[in-house]
């Protein structure tokens, strides 16, 4: 097996994540260094190690739903001190735990982990397409030409989007994404009164609307919003593929199992 295949499926990183590893000299076999991609190793018998811990193949792949809160970034350690995800998913009963994908720090909402590296590899990549769903509080309320732009796909600096279903939330839809974007505000350590305030204040100058994306790119929601006019106040993601957010507070995780899990592999065959 590759040995950034291994790496990947031992949940030591993504793929990507487990070359850039390689790369830099902080993987060895047999207790020799190997930095070069594409190089081979036997699981059965050979012993890798990453910063001189070893890894190894689990039984079982174990994949998280996270209903992650404002103010936390997507890493699992930061040399800034920051909160981060790591803190918030049993790293310890699940060793090999990998975001899959990324949320900004003030995104909220559904992050999924996996220790099946080739699983968030395969989730994440261009050609699957997989859906991710969100609600957003925009400043303004965007015309239907302007929403008939992200329907298209829209010029971004990194270039055209594919095209997004979205609408904008009326009476109880609109208010139940509202009371999902403020409660997820509240758990913000350093959030004040005020900016929950204000972001429950829906008068005429904000609309609430659903977005699916179908790429993975910084911040994409958020300047696809912009390039039409309208930044985000607040963002919620509700959806990754068959996946859905559920009853999750925040902060709290839940285990994919049966079904659902089922059906998140099955995304990746269409």
């Amino acid at each position: 097996m590759r040995l950034q295949k291994f790496l990947a499926r031992a949940g030591a990183a993504s793929r990507r994540g487990s070359e850039n590893l390689m790369t830099a000299g902080r993987v060895t076999v047999n207790g020799r260094v190997v930095t070069e991609l594409g190089s081979k190793v036997d699981p059965r018998v050979d012993e890798v190690a990453v910063d001189g811990i070893v890894v190894r193949l689990s039984d079982e792949a174990v994949t998280l739903a996270l209903n992650k809160p404002a103010d936390v970034v997507t890493t699992m350690s930061d040399p800034q001190g920051r909160r981060c995800v790591a803190e918030l998913v049993p790293t310890d009963r699940y060793p090999g735990l990998y975001p899959i994908g990324r949320l900004d720090r003030d995104t909220t909402g559904l992050l999924l982990f996996s220790t099946d590296g080739e699983l968030g590899h395969a989730l994440l990549h261009p050609k699957k397409h997989v859906e991710k769903r969100y609600v957003a509080l925009l400043e303004g309320r965007p015309s239907e030409s302007a929403l008939k732009r992200l329907r298209g796909g829209i010029e971004l600096d990194d270039g055209m989007t594919l095209p997004a279903a979205v609408e904008l939330l009326e009476g109880k839809e609109a208010a139940a994404a509202l009371s999902t974007l403020v409660e997820t505000a509240r758990t913000v350590q350093k959030a004040s009164e005020q900016y929950v305030r204000e972001l429950a204040n829906r008068s005429e100058h904000r609309s609430v609307a659903s977005i699916v994306v179908h790429e993975g790119r910084k911040r994409q929601v958020r300047r696809m919003f912009e390039a039409i006019g309208h930044p985000v106040a607040a963002l919620h993601r509700t959806d990754f593929g068959p996946v859905s957010i559920g009853d999750l507070v925040p902060g709290s995780w839940r285990r994919i199992e049966g079904e659902e899990l089922a059906a998140l592999y099955g995304a990746l065959r269409r």
